[in-house]
């Protein structure tokens, strides 16, 4: 089991704040699980994950979207954080 959590806007446009799935056979990077996540839902998750800007974290820490991902893992996406 993966846990997939969704932050700020993302969470908002998505309606879902987290979700808890089998790893899917052959899903073993995060741009993998992307694709995954698009398939599974359609439309408004291949819109609210589509940016290229989206975060990614594996188990707490920023990751690259060619990040290996394994049964256990945590995977957080959330759009750039900005201040001022």
């Amino acid at each position: 089991m993966i846990t997939v959590r969704y932050f700020a806007s993302i969470r908002e446009k998505l309606g879902c704040a987290d979700e808890t799935l089998e790893l899917p056979c052959g899903v073993d990077s995060v741009q993998d699980l992307l694709e995954y996540l698009k398939q599974q839902h359609g439309q408004l998750w291949e819109e609210g994950l589509k940016n290229s800007a989206v975060l990614v974290a594996v188990n707490q820490a920023v990751a690259k979207r060619s990040a290996a991902i394994k049964d256990g893992d945590e995977i957080a996406f959330f759009p750039p954080v900005t201040g001022g």
